[in-house]
């Protein structure tokens, strides 16, 4: 495996998608599709870290640690410090989902699945839809947590111990929640992938195996009873979405050992069936129930989704089902090592590689460039001319998805109508600019709402109207002569 180089074929395949997803972040931006949620709380908060500032969010109301203690935000900072850019973050997303097909390619090499079924494996990776939709999802610390799973498998299984643990850093800091994922890794490396491991490197795994569970379970505990309750002042965001077990962390783990009945309800439901089915079918060719360990770690994101009430964890179209992707891979490879697919359908590699690029097309998202990207097209010129003239680092009130066009200040905040409760700000003293589009006046928000605030800043001596277009209105404070 050291000596095979990479195929530049697949080498063109990975620039090609690295630029397809770079590019389709980029469009998506420019459109404004993008939002506050999740880019705009990314942007803001790396913009001051950079600048040696308290990464507080104001449109989260809290200290980033608060959020999911993603403490792999503050090395990202250092790109930041070049050139502070939201760019950056699109992609090191796009990279990050890109080389996990390197990953997979030595994987299979390593396993000694014959180079073209390699080819196609690798292949089928960068054709699987929640990558392509999640990378459309603004930008999401644990999307980089998907190369390094793989990557910590690949070291694992060649002996370095040190790759390996430097790759569970890495996990352990793009999201709380995955260290649950290090803790289920660590036991499938001590009960199940040793005996696959060389003889010469099982004490590794071994080490390892261990390692990630202590590591995993550490900072589970400290991150969730400590540094985001610390940071936020509450439970994590996340409870909410589970609500009917708990209101804590805590409860929820009490209800899901209490409640057996409720959980197997949601556990066998057509949801859960119908998520299940979305999983697996766009590598239905691959997969067998003969070889499912390497899923093993995967179960505490597969349990959770599961269990949410929110539904857009069972989807494809955002980033909950990433975690997940890499051990769907190593299953098919494990498969594939296994039972050599004697079959013309999978030697052959071309019908494998039609059926995950008709599952692309039937559950990507590239559809939304015509339809639902273009929504705001007709307000798209006055709202760039009004960014232009947005010129000092004042606060700034905006829409949802205008905000992470301006997201690099202290102080933002979208037009969320909840959060005012459906009335202008007591003060307006955070604000330099409000900038509103009543067409499009975007998430969470209502065109009424925006008539609200444009009426109440029109009372104001403080602010004057400054750009006015297509339904798009820019207030700035006035500025006394000094």
């Amino acid at each position: 495996m050291k000596d095979r180089p990479l195929p530049p074929l697949l080498l063109a395949i990975m620039i090609f998608n690295f630029f397809i997803l770079f590019g389709c972040s980029v469009v998506r931006h420019h459109l404004f599709q993008s939002g506050g949620y999740d880019l705009g709380i990314f942007d803001q908060s790396i913009y001051l870290i950079s600048r040696g500032e308290v990464p507080f969010s104001t449109i989260r109301g809290i200290h980033i640690l608060g959020d999911h203690a993603a403490f792999i935000l503050y090395p990202i900072s250092f790109l930041y410090r070049i050139v502070p850019s939201v760019y950056w973050l699109f992609g090191l997303q796009s990279l990050a989902l890109t080389l996990g097909a390197l990953a997979i390619y030595h994987l299979a090499l390593q396993a000694k699945v014959d180079p073209g079924q390699v080819m196609v494996i690798a292949t089928a990776y960068l054709l699987y839809p929640a990558i392509f939709n999640a990378n459309l999802f603004d930008f999401h610390p644990e999307v980089l947590a998907v190369p390094l799973f793989l990557a910590a498998v690949l070291c694992i299984r060649s002996g370095k111990l040190w790759g390996f643990l430097l790759c569970l850093s890495g996990i352990l800091g793009c999201k709380a929640v995955l260290s649950l994922n290090v803790v289920a890794l660590g036991a499938w490396l001590l009960l199940w992938e040793r005996g696959r491991i060389q003889e010469r490197w099982q004490w590794r795994c071994q080490v390892g195996g261990w390692t990630a569970i202590a590591a995993g379970s550490a900072w589970f505990g400290i991150a969730t009873f400590g540094v985001i309750p610390h940071f936020s002042g509450s439970e994590p965001a996340a409870v909410s979405h589970y609500d009917y077990l708990g209101n804590s962390v805590a409860e929820i783990v009490q209800g899901l050992i209490l409640r057996p009945m409720l959980v197997l309800s949601k556990v066998f439901s057509l949801d859960t069936l119908f998520y299940g089915f979305l999983l697996v079918a766009p590598l239905a060719w691959g997969l067998s129930w003969r070889h499912w360990d390497p899923w093993i770690p995967a179960l505490p994101t597969l349990g959770l989704n599961i269990l949410s009430s929110n539904p857009a964890y069972r989807d494809l179209v955002h980033q909950y089902a990433l975690p997940i992707v890499p051990f769907l891979f190593l299953a098919v490879i494990e498969n594939v090592k296994n039972h050599l697919f004697q079959s013309h359908f999978i030697k052959d590699g071309k019908l494998p590689l039609i059926w995950s690029s008709l599952a692309f097309l039937a559950l990507g998202k590239y559809t939304f460039f015509g339809s639902i990207y273009l929504s705001s097209l007709d307000t798209w010129q006055a709202t760039r001319q009004a960014l232009a003239q947005i010129t000092t680092q004042g606060g700034v009130l905006t829409t949802h998805e205008i905000s992470p066009h301006l997201t690099q200040r202290p102080v933002i905040y979208f037009t969320d109508e909840g959060r005012f409760n459906g009335s202008p700000p007591s003060q307006w003293d955070p604000f330099d600019y409000v900038l509103l589009n009543t067409r499009h006046p975007g998430w969470r928000s209502t065109p009424e709402f925006s008539r609200v605030l444009i009426e109440a800043l029109q009372k104001e001596t403080q602010f004057q109207l400054l750009y006015h277009q297509d339904g798009v209105y820019l207030f700035s404070r006035l500025r006394k002569d000094l």
